[in-house]
């Protein structure tokens, strides 16, 4: 007996040339992986929903070139190789020239196809290094369904035995790295030494071992927000707009909001996100007892003033 339901006018799932997408490994494919959204699909694959931030593109190692470095949510640092063709051995010995160069724990070689052999050589990288070191093979593909913008794709070919497993056990509630802890610890200070002292933040919400602090300012536009960025060692207070109509209101009184706080701002538009970022940094190691205060009380400040001056031109 039939359900009465019928199915029609479904589309065709064609694989697009990965040449008709992205012309030039460097100038295309590279650019393209680097914006956030695209290295976020990079990483669901990867980091099984972790994240990855890019540092920067085209990253000199000697007289070569890394195409990406990145750090995941651990604060690891990660190398990715890009090759819109079939592996060959050099691109394996670049990768992992790139990998030694930066002192990347995470390897990831992205592929259109894989020889056997190199995928082997992988595998066997993998079961025969430390324990630190993770390397992948993946596959890129692109899909459309008729004429639909292609859809790219990432295929695990190879991969460390149980990664996902120990990402997700990492990130689990009682298994948090000791950088992680440092952050918590460090945002407990801010947040006790914020409640002494601060005459326009309402209230500071119990920190979590997390690389950022959120301060909430009373408005669903936005939020203020402490970071930690132990790699290039800084750290910044920004005002995080939740959309771009609240970024370009802003950016228009731009010249205005910097006299209130008395600082010069670096506006990120951040064009391929929704939101946007308006931010200051302070140099120095969070970690370092030597300027440890400093940047506490650094921090704090500057909240107290941001959540004195940005609620006024929400």
């Amino acid at each position: 007996m039939g359900s009465g339901l019928e199915i029609t006018g479904l589309g065709k799932l064609e694989q697009v040339p990965l040449r008709e997408v992205w012309k030039h490994e460097a100038s295309d494919f590279t650019q393209w992986l680097a914006l956030p959204e695209n290295v976020d699909q990079l990483a669901e694959v990867v980091l099984g929903g972790g994240s990855l931030t890019v540092i920067d593109t085209e990253v000199n190692v000697g007289s070569y070139k890394a195409d990406i470095l990145a750090m995941d949510s651990e604060e690891r640092i990660v190398v990715i190789e890009n090759q819109l063709g079939q592996t060959d051995h050099d691109h394996l010995g670049k990768i992992l020239t790139y990998g030694a160069g930066k002192q990347a724990e995470v390897l990831v070689w992205i592929v259109k196809d894989a020889r056997e052999e190199h995928e082997n050589a992988i595998n066997w990288l993998n079961e025969h290094t430390d324990e630190s070191i993770h390397l992948f093979l993946i596959q890129i593909e692109a899909w459309k369904i008729g004429d639909s913008a292609p859809a790219p794709r990432f295929n695990i070919i190879a991969k460390p035995n149980d990664w996902l497993k120990a990402v997700k056990q990492s990130t689990a509630a009682g298994s948090v790295s000791d950088l992680k802890l440092q952050q918590q610890a460090f945002f407990a200070e801010v947040r006790e030494l914020g409640q002494k002292v601060s005459t326009h933040v309402r209230s500071w919400a119990k920190p979590t071992p997390q690389h950022w602090y959120d301060i909430r300012v009373g408005s669903g536009k936005g939020q203020i927000s402490i970071t930690l960025n132990s790699q290039k060692s800084y750290v910044g207070v920004e005002f995080y707009a939740n959309n771009k109509d609240t970024y370009f209101s802003l950016e228009r009184r731009g010249p205005e909001i910097e006299a209130a706080v008395g600082v010069t701002l670096d506006w990120q538009e951040l064009p391929n996100k929704q939101a946007s970022r308006i931010q200051v940094t302070k140099p120095g190691d969070f970690r370092n007892g030597g300027v440890r205060q400093e940047l506490l009380e650094w921090a704090v400040q500057t909240v107290d003033t941001f959540a004195l001056v940005f609620p006024k031109y929400l």
